[in-house]
């Protein structure tokens, strides 16, 4: 059995706290257990670890290949060890995503494996968990392709529906997110079901549903997994797809493609506390709630207010304040009356005309060798922080707009400039002149910090080319 995690989502609906190269599943917005904040992708990670340890499942995770290395590092964290990746190198929804789990379990494992695909960007209470995880598995070893129905608590419009019939399994029909009173009859009537974007089958049915449904996007996949390049680092197993094909693939989701035309569907009914954790109404859910039933991260010292949502790393003064949300991320602060935050998708292309960098990344961004932080920036300079893990090096590149000082003021530097090679320690500096390769290596055993300041007519990330890189990125990506 493979359990295959979708972790490529690009962040749009928690902005700003989710930012493309920061998406929610990745990002640490629950409430704190034992002092200790995790991510959705890390609490999906160990509640599958921990409930399914007796099936010896394998796990898969299937992301963007620019959100590999922040995957593997909260992997790493948890101590839980990842049988494969596959690498997309732009997402195109989950009828490709799955068809590609399957193509590779069916090379590695048969198309008898079965496997359980599950998103990473949900809250879901361990209650009744595994009952519903083994009920699923039953099905799909009769052949079956397995969706997963959440019992609805409220009439909510956000989500998409199924009918169905929950002793016999038997879907009747898949309903796209509707009006308030449709959602209302929904409720009152019963046997409408949340459709929870969880699913359970054998490899060769799926593909088999997929090429009858949807040949198209199958037959490109299978061109596009024969044509993908695959290496092999201890026993983790990475599949990288090719840019050129996947940018061939239309956009589609496996329950259009798939799930809602095929006759050998069926659906698992479940009770479970669930949420697709979609806006900041429902993550404002998760958090405990004060007398007036304000709920926050952070200390919020408030009078005549009530029913607000803040998330802040200071704390946050309120008066006379009701039915607000209110985060405040270092770069941005997002301000919006409770109900009204998802219309923040109708504000992005502005946002990301206006002010290009701030949709796609925090001052803080994480890369494969550390992380670098925007200190203090303007059209002629930017003052940054840079992190590099021990024993690693940022890849050997060159910028044509700018000029470079680095200055170490913590750990141990290897530089190479040129021809030249310079090893700096804490409190000396060197200086990297325009279109000169240069590379910058921590050889120690401790994080090397390192204060850059870039001065030149443009400043942006993607004002770099790339000689020779360590983790397999493009040439000229950020």
């Amino acid at each position: 059995m493979t359990i295959s995690i979708l972790c490529g989502g690009s962040g749009t609906r928690l902005f700003p706290i989710s930012r493309e190269l920061m998406p929610k599943q990745f990002a640490h917005i629950l409430p704190k257990t034992d002092n200790q904040a995790i991510s959705l992708f890390q609490e999906t990670l160990a509640r599958n670890v921990s409930l399914l340890e007796s099936l010896a499942p394998k796990i898969q995770l299937i992301t963007n290949e620019s959100l590999y290395f922040i995957a593997k590092d909260q992997t790493q964290d948890l101590g839980i060890e990842i049988e494969s990746f596959i690498l997309e190198s732009c997402g195109k929804n989950t009828a490709p995503a799955l068809a590609m789990a399957s193509f590779y379990a069916q090379k590695h494992s048969g198309g008898d494996e079965i496997i359980l695909a599950l998103p990473s960007d949900h809250l879901i209470a361990r209650t009744n968990y595994k009952q519903c995880i083994d009920q699923a598995i039953e099905l799909a070893k009769q052949n079956k392709l397995v969706t997963f129905g959440i019992s609805p608590t409220t009439p909510h419009t956000g989500y998409g529906y199924i009918k169905l019939d929950s002793t016999s399994h038997k879907v009747f029909g898949f309903y796209e997110k509707p009006d308030s009173k449709t959602a209302q009859r929904f409720l009152e009537e019963g046997g409408y079901y949340w459709n929870s974007g969880m699913f359970c089958f054998k490899a060769e049915v799926l593909l088999k549903e997929l090429k009858q449904h949807a040949n198209k996007t199958y037959t490109l996949c299978k061109k596009i997994f024969n044509q993908s390049e695959e290496s092999v680092l201890g026993a983790e197993r990475c599949l990288r797809l090719p840019r050129a094909l996947s940018e061939q693939l239309i956009e589609e989701s496996i329950d259009y493609a798939v799930m809602e035309k095929t006759s050998n569907l069926a659906c698992v009914a479940s009770n479970l506390k669930w949420s697709d954790m979609g806006s900041f109404e429902s993550l404002s859910e998760e958090y405990p709630k004060d007398t007036q039933s304000n709920a926050s991260n952070t200390r919020f010292i408030a009078t005549n207010s009530t029913n607000n949502f803040i998330l802040s790393s200071r704390p946050v003064v309120g008066i006379g304040v009701n039915d607000l949300i209110v985060v405040d991320t270092e770069d941005c602060l997002f301000v919006s009356k409770k109900g009204e935050s998802t219309k923040i998708k109708e504000v992005l292309p502005l946002l990301r005309k206006l002010y290009p960098e701030l949709p796609r990344t925090h001052r803080t961004t994480h890369r494969p060798w550390g992380s670098y932080s925007v200190l203090l920036e303007s059209s002629s300079y930017k003052i940054k922080q840079i992190i590099v893990k021990p024993k690693s090096r940022l890849s050997l590149q060159k910028h044509f707009h700018r000029n470079e000082h680095w200055i170490v003021v913590n750990g141990s530097a290897l530089v190479y400039i040129g021809e030249q090679e310079i090893f700096l320690q804490s409190n000396q500096s060197t200086y990297i002149p325009m279109g000169k390769p240069h590379r910058l290596e921590n050889p120690g055993k401790i994080p090397l910090v390192v204060i850059e300041v870039q001065m030149g007519e443009y400043l942006g990330e993607d004002d770099i080319v790339r000689i020779e890189d360590d983790y397999f990125r493009d040439k000229h990506n950020e």
